[in-house]
Formats: structure tokens, C-alpha cells, sequence
């Protein structure tokens, strides 16, 4: 995205809000992805969302009346997205959101009340798929300011597919299951919790169980006081390492947006440990199923993939490495 943006003389400004800050979550990104050092960091840290939003825009506030920008880019659904956002329209200053118009309709869910307000308050919407651009017309956004782009984070895994091809393997298990789990309907419920990890644990009988954690699902695991020795825990990983070990999984069990358009990509079977996604578009063209907390469904999507008959999948349109050069197209003629 940066590299297009450049290549057609546009002059940026990289804010990096500080919102992730451990260094395998947040730091490890620029220099895997070869993004140069932001411009300003905001070093907002963790906190509430209320305290994050709020910070975000206090730091946020003078850098762009510093820069005084034609436009902002905005991207995704956290925190910083709709705080940068509200800063900027309320200066009066143009916001263009990437991923726009992806809808769980599921207000529990944080990033749900992010993207709707920054889509609400954005000048020019980039969508992934056809889903965002119907959800927004759905909501009165005018069709001139649609523009169906594609996958920005694909942009990201095409470029550092080769790398992670050239991961060294270790001797590491040739059959395996890939584990991610940080949202709080998942970790902060004890019996959910305990729940999803029983099921891991009886299918570690059949393969390995690779579980990077989250620094807050494994503050639960203790809290809780669950015993997952027999599923091999590590820290988080740096994108390339992981998405090499995502690229070779067996299955990968989640309940991450992003991981579920990575797998559809890359053709590997997904069951998503929610009821809904803002990402429909890999349940019905790729490789993703949803289980919710259903241990039985979990347990017998993970035999039926353990079998070899794995839901097989297609690539969505534009998801082919270019949506940044057509943002960037788009961006130099506004």
C-alpha cells in the first residue's frame, strides 16, 4: 500500500498509534513487511475502550492539523480506526476507510460499533468484496463512494509468502493443527474456555496442536487454573514464522477475522469458534466453517478434515496482491 502510494509520487505521513505495542504484535510487522519507521508514534498502550479511543484522538489531534493532509486513510476496525476517524471529521479533514463496509451484525462484538461508525464518518469507502459494498448501500452510503478494491492484508501475504516458504522446519510435526484464540466471548468465559481447550486437548490425540497465545487468553488459562500441557503453547510469532506454519496446518482453529481471510487464500480449512463474521465471504467461497461454542460441531468438523474431506474452497475476486495499487489509483485521482 505504502510502496503503490509511492510509486505514483503521493507524499505520506505513517502515524502508528501505539495500540499494539508487544514487539512480536506490533514492531515485528514493520520489519517483516518492510514498512519504514512511522513518522509518529503515538504510544497509546493498552487500556480500556474508552481510555485507548479517547488517547488516540488527544495524540492523534495535533499531528494532523501538523500535516494539515488532503486525505487519511484509516484501516480496519480497532480502536485507533474509529478514533483517527472521528479526529478527522470533525477538522473537516477527508477520511478514507480501508475494509469498509464489513458487517457481523453482532453489536456485542467492539469492532462491530468501530466499523459502523467509521463508516458512517468516512469520505471515500474501500471495500474487499462484494458483501461490504451491499452493506453499505443498505445503510444510504451513495454508490460514488463505494469502491470495491480487494483485500488489502492478501497485498501483505503474497509478499512475504516466499519467506515464509523459506522458514526452516525444525523437524516439526508434519500433521498439525494451528490455534489462535483472543476474543472475550472465548477467553474471559470460563466454561467456554475450558470448553474450546478440552476439544483441542482430546484432538491432540490425533495430531499436534501448535498455540501461539495471546498474552490475554493465557492470563485466563491461569486464572482459570486449565491444565492445556498437552497442547504446545508458545508466545506470540512474528508473521512470517506464523504464516509459515499457517501455510502448512492440517486445519487452523481461530476466532480472528484476518486468519479467516489468510486460510481462504492459501486453501487450508478453517473452523472459526464464533456464530457470526463480518467476513461472510469465507464461509460461502472459501475454506472457513463456522462452529461457534459447539464442542459436538467442532469436534466433528475437526473428524471430517481428519478424513480428508475437508470443505474445499475458491480465491474471492481482487484478492490478488494489487488492491493497494488500486487504492492508491484511486487516492491520486480524488
Amino acid at each position: 500500500m505504502l510502496r503503490a502510494m509511492r510509486q505514483l509520487g503521493l507524499r505520506q505521513t505513517l502515524v502508528h498509534t501505539g495500540q499494539h505495542y508487544d514487539r512480536n504484535m506490533s514492531d515485528v510487522f514493520f520489519t517483516e513487511l518492510e514498512i519504514p519507521a512511522p513518522d509518529f508514534n503515538l504510544e497509546v498502550g493498552s487500556g480500556s475502550h474508552a481510555f485507548q479511543t479517547a488517547e488516540i484522538m488527544r495524540r492523534f489531534e495535533p499531528v494532523v492539523l501538523d500535516r494539515r493532509p488532503d486525505i487519511v486513510l484509516v484501516y480496519g476496525d480497532v480502536n485507533s480506526t474509529v478514533a483517527a476517524a472521528l479526529v478527522c471529521s470533525k477538522l473537516l479533514f477527508r477520511v478514507g476507510h480501508v475494509e469498509a463496509g464489513l458487517r457481523s451484525f453482532d453489536r456485542t462484538m467492539p469492532e462491530e460499533i468501530n466499523r459502523i461508525v467509521t463508516d458512517r464518518l468516512s469520505d471515500v469507502l474501500f471495500t474487499p468484496s462484494e458483501d461490504g459494498d451491499l452493506n453499505l448501500k443498505q445503510e444510504g452510503v451513495p454508490s460514488e463512494r463505494i469502491h470495491r478494491v480487494g483485500n488489502v492484508m492478501i497485498d501483505s501475504l503474497i509478499q512475504v509468502l516466499p519467506a515464509a516458504g523459506n522458514c526452516p522446519k525444525n523437524g516439526g510435526p508434519s500433521r498439525f493443527a494451528l490455534v489462535t484464540l483472543h476474543r472475550p466471548s472465548n477467553v474471559d468465559d470460563s466454561d467456554n474456555l475450558h470448553r474450546v481447550l478440552q476439544s483441542l486437548i482430546e484432538a491432540s490425540a490425533q495430531l499436534d496442536i501448535i498455540f501461539p497465545v495471546h498474552p490475554r487468553t493465557r492470563q485466563r488459562i491461569e486464572e482459570f487454573g486449565i491444565d492445556a500441557d498437552r497442547l504446545h503453547l508458545y508466545e506470540p510469532m512474528p508473521y512470517i514464522e506464523f504464516l509459515s506454519l499457517q501455510s502448512r496446518a492440517t486445519v487452523v482453529i481461530t476466532d480472528s477475522g484476518g486468519i479467516q481471510e489468510e486460510t481462504t487464500y492459501l486453501g487450508v480449512p478453517c473452523l472459526t469458534l464464533r456464530t457470526n463474521t463480518e467476513r461472510p465471504i469465507t464461509v460461502e467461497v472459501g475454506t472457513n466453517i463456522l462452529v461457534g461454542d459447539d464442542k459436538k460441531r467442532l469436534d466433528a468438523e475437526l473428524k471430517n478434515i481428519l478424513a480428508g474431506k475437508a470443505k474445499r474452497g475458491l480465491i474471492p475476486p481482487l484478492w490478488d496482491g494489487h488492491t493497494g495499487e488500486r487504492i492508491a489509483r484511486i487516492i491520486a485521482s480524488l
